[in-house]
């Protein structure tokens, strides 16, 4: 039966907080938590389970679906509802890497530190052949993006460094000056013929050659290693780093001025083309880490771009690269590798699913808070921090709820998505599909109550941050308030509608409250994010368990509140990005008859500006939050 609503906005945010504060048992609730986690958890043997059985789960892969199998039946076996797969169509084939070795065979023997590039094809058996040193004619820095297929990423995610803490990096901390650095040679823009010149140059030494594509990489000494627990103050102090998991950013804006000359993706396409059509065997890339890390999250266009093909690729670990590059450079000795990979394709993996289950609330079971994490991963390795992690305590916070058989009046959904690597496509899907948009809403949009999303390594929470208004924060900072003694600060509004990052961005691309986790760093951005590293053995076990008993926490307390958690009025939602000609998804991403994945993030509509909105938003119940127009640029457009 509903009530009748005859307060005001103002008088429903100030009633929101005092719903929460009387939830039933908190503190009560908490201990149970805390004593079940303790006494029988699960987290570790799912986490085992899902990285060491199931290993690597690239979006579409066979090794995916398997891990997606074992979840079903294992949530089923927990006594979770409505477990299910949730397909969307990802429209590019599956990959997975089967077997790999790389040896040196002369003038030295060495096995090779080496992972496959995803979506590159294999080589159809072993191949032997002589390395070939190729530097095409690279443009100043930043004309241009693009290049070296599967190295990159040096910088993870999570927050960048301040420029004294990248200059300390770098200090030797020795008394006297250090010597001076090599300056580097100045580039200049690539014409052409520039390049034209260059591949004619090395044209009669590439076929049967392993070509060693682009410098060894000098990987700058590292003079303060991250700490694995940032500072306490840079969580406790107003306006800290408690604003949770946002966007990536994107890239940066273009001046507007075409860059002169050939861009860097502009050569590397071209060189591509070049080597395959000369009979090149394999292309391997510097990884650019140290300490043997390799990084490998590239998508080489799933190998669907006749305009960008791929040979056999592999990215190789900086001091391996090393070697070879420098006999082969200095010494000019011929360096023979020996190398097999065995790469499939599945084009069943166009279509792909998200794994969904519940457990059913009681008298507004039709109102649901969700959390979840991805599930997919990178192939170098086994996708324990990134993200088998979060996965892992969204499925224990529901299995300690459902095991203590703790009431809960909304129903509780869990869900582990696939396609976040390449672009959030999962979540996006899925939130397209049941929820719509603040401007579109679908009658789901009105029922869901929040989505809590970790998705930053080992570390358990220390601050989040919510899509909403001040009293949207506030009523999620009443559960974490529980747990002050494990060091969690803060909740912080943020209005920012723009995808990037994680999960919990989907929704608040949509005008839903995402909750989204800040952790301490521990080795993610340093070692393990999207690398060889990113193992079981990574994954500190307190901090987990931990993080299982906060979001158990939380869900049981929004699950039980009189009043959802508020959102952002009608009148002061923030508007969604704005039209993208080359954003993610949509027809923008492939260009010609290259297959894209149709998903796409909530946009304003072509000719739509959006007025200035306050900060922060005036609370409001969901029903006053949608549909939400925005005036047209040009007069009797249509939205």
């Amino acid at each position: 039966m509903t009530r009748r609503l005859a307060y005001t906005l103002a008088a429903c945010s100030l009633a929101i907080l005092p719903a929460l504060a009387q939830a039933p048992g908190l503190a009560d609730v908490n201990t149970q938590l805390r004593a079940q986690e303790t006494k029988d958890s699960q987290l570790m043997w799912w986490l085992h389970e899902v990285t060491d059985v199931y290993g690597p789960r690239l979006t579409g892969s066979p090794g995916l679906r398997a891990a997606q199998d074992f979840a079903v039946g294992q949530m089923v076996k927990w006594g979770f509802s409505n477990v299910h797969l949730e397909a969307w169509n990802f429209n590019h084939p599956g990959w997975q890497n089967w077997n790999l070795e790389a040896n040196a065979v002369s003038p030295f023997q060495q096995p090779l530190n080496v992972r496959a590039v995803s979506w590159t094809p294999g080589t159809n058996g072993p191949v032997q052949g002589t390395v070939l040193v190729v530097e095409p004619p690279q443009p100043p820095a930043g004309a241009g993006r693009g290049g070296r297929g599967g190295g990159g990423g040096g910088g993870g995610r999570g927050g960048g460094m301040t420029p004294e803490q990248l200059a300390a990096i770098e200090n030797p901390g020795t008394a006297p000056p250090p010597m001076p650095a090599v300056t580097p040679s100045e580039r200049k823009p690539v014409a052409q013929a520039d390049l034209d010149a260059y591949l004619a140059s090395i044209k009669d030494k590439v076929r049967g050659a392993i070509v060693f594509y682009g410098p060894h990489v000098q990987v700058a000494e590292n003079f303060v290693p991250a700490p694995l627990r940032r500072a306490e103050d840079s969580w406790s102090e107003p306006g800290g780093r408690g604003g949770g998991r946002g966007a990536r950013g994107g890239r940066a804006a273009a001046d507007g001025a075409a860059p002169e000359g050939l861009t860097a993706a502009q050569i590397a396409q071209q060189v591509n083309k070049f080597l395959i059509e000369n009979g090149a065997l394999v292309k391997v890339t510097d990884s650019g880490r140290a300490y043997g890390v390799l990084v490998q999250q590239s998508t080489a266009g799933y190998n669907e771009n006749p305009d960008n093909p791929n040979l056999p690729t592999l990215t190789m670990g900086n001091e391996d690269y090393g070697r070879i590059y420098r006999t082969a450079t200095i010494d000019h000795i011929p360096v023979v590798l020996r190398i097999d990979i065995h790469n499939e394709f599945y084009p069943t993996g166009r279509t792909v699913y998200n794994v969904v289950g519940e457990l059913p609330g009681t008298d507004k079971a039709d109102e649901v808070v969700m959390n979840g994490g991805h599930f997919d991963s990178w192939n170098p390795a086994t996708g324990a921090t990134d993200n088998a992690a979060g996965g892992s305590v969204a499925v224990e916070a529901l299995r300690l709820i459902q095991t203590l058989n703790l009431p809960h009046r909304r129903t509780l959904r869990v869900a582990l998505w696939s396609g976040e690597e390449e672009g959030l496509y999962g979540s996006i899907a899925y939130v397209a599909q049941h929820f719509g948009s603040a401007e579109n809403p679908k009658p789901e949009w009105f029922k869901l109550d929040a989505y809590l999303n970790l998705d930053d390594g080992t570390g358990k929470p220390r601050g989040a941050g919510v899509f909403g208004p001040p009293e949207a924060a506030a009523m999620v900072q009443t559960a974490m308030d529980n747990f002050k003694d494990w060091g969690f600060y803060r909740v912080n509004p943020s209005l920012g509608r723009q995808t990037g990052g994680t999960d919990s961005t989907s929704f608040n691309n949509a005008g839903l409250p995402g909750v989204g986790y800040s952790q301490d760093p521990f080795d993610y951005n340093t070692y393990t994010h999207h690398t060889s590293f990113d193992t079981y053995e990574r994954i500190y076990e307190p901090d987990m368990r931990e993080a299982a008993v906060e979001e158990a926490l939380t869900l049981y307390a929004l699950a039980n509140a009189d009043q959802m958690v508020p959102r952002c009025s009608a009148a002061t939602m923030p508007p969604p990005p704005p039209p993208a000609g080359a954003g993610r998804g949509g027809a923008g991403r492939g260009g010609g008859n290259v297959p894209v994945t149709p998903v796409a993030e909530f946009r304003l509509p072509a000719g739509v500006t959006a007025p200035e909105r306050p900060s922060p938003c005036t609370a409001a119940i969901p029903a006053q939050a949608a549909p939400v127009s925005w005036p047209t640029g040009t007069p009797g457009q249509q939205q």
